[in-house]
C-alpha cells in the first residue's frame, strides 16, 4: 500500500512493481494553531497558502522522512516556488503521529493526511486551515513487487491481499471506516 504517485510510477518503470492498482483516496489538510499567525485561513489557493506561511516565518513542522506525505509538501512547496529553509521550517524525521504532537507544542503549522488528524484531534489543539484544494488529493494504491527481480518475495500471498483490498468486501470495509463520525477513506474501485 502506497501514497506517492510520482515514486510509484517510477518503481513501476524501472520493473520492481508489476502494476500500479488504485484503492482508495482521501486528503491532507494544512494544520495550525488557533491563532493562524499566516493568516492562513484567509489563503485563496495552495500557493497562497505556502507563500503566507513562508512570508510570514511562521513555523511550519515537515514530516522530513522522505515518507509519502513528505514526498507531497515538497512538491508542494516546489509548485509555489519556494525552498523551504530557515528556522522556522523544522524537518522532524518522525511519522505523522509525532509531528503532530511537535507542532502543537510548537503553536506551528503542518500538512497531514485527514485520517491520521482525525485519530489526535482529541490530542492537539490544532485546527483546519486549508482544506479542499485538488493539490491536497491523497491517493493510495497497491503494487505486488515483481518476482523477477525480487525472487524471495510472498508473490502468492501479497496477490491475495490486492485481491482483497479491491473486492467489493475490502472496498465495502474502506466505504464505512469512520473515526468519530468522519470518513477516513473514499474507496476507488467500487463506487
Amino acid at each position: 500500500m502506497v501514497h506517492a504517485p510520482g515514486a510509484e510510477k517510477k518503481f513501476v518503470a524501472e520493473g520492481s512493481g508489476v502494476e500500479r492498482l488504485p484503492v482508495m483516496h482521501n486528503d491532507f489538510v494544512i494544520l495550525g494553531p488557533k491563532a493562524d499567525p499566516a493568516q492562513v485561513k484567509s489563503a485563496t489557493s495552495m500557493n497562497d497558502v505556502l507563500h503566507r506561511i513562508a512570508n510570514s516565518k511562521a513555523d511550519f513542522v515537515s514530516r522530513g522522512d522522505d515518507s509519502g506525505t513528505h514526498k507531497k509538501e515538497k512538491s508542494l512547496w516546489q509548485a509555489a516556488n519556494i525552498t523551504p529553509k530557515g528556522s522556522w521550517y523544522l524537518a522532524a524525521g518522525q511519522g505523522m503521529g509525532a509531528v503532530l504532537q511537535m507542532a502543537n507544542n510548537k503553536a506551528a503549522y503542518t500538512m497531514s493526511d485527514r485520517g491520521t488528524y482525525l485519530a489526535y484531534i482529541n490530542k492537539v489543539d490544532l485546527g483546519v486551515v486549508y482544506e479542499g484544494a485538488p493539490p491536497l488529493l491523497n491517493p493510495y494504491s497497491v503494487i505486488l513487487v515483481n518476482p523477477k527481480k525480487h525472487p524471495h518475495v510472498k508473490t502468492e500471498l501479497a496477490q491475495r491481499y490486492v485481491d482483497f483490498i479491491r473486492s467489493e468486501e475490502g472496498q465495502h470495509i474502506i466505504a464505512n471506516f469512520k473515526v468519530n463520525g468522519e470518513l477516513l477513506f473514499h474507496p476507488d474501485v467500487i463506487k
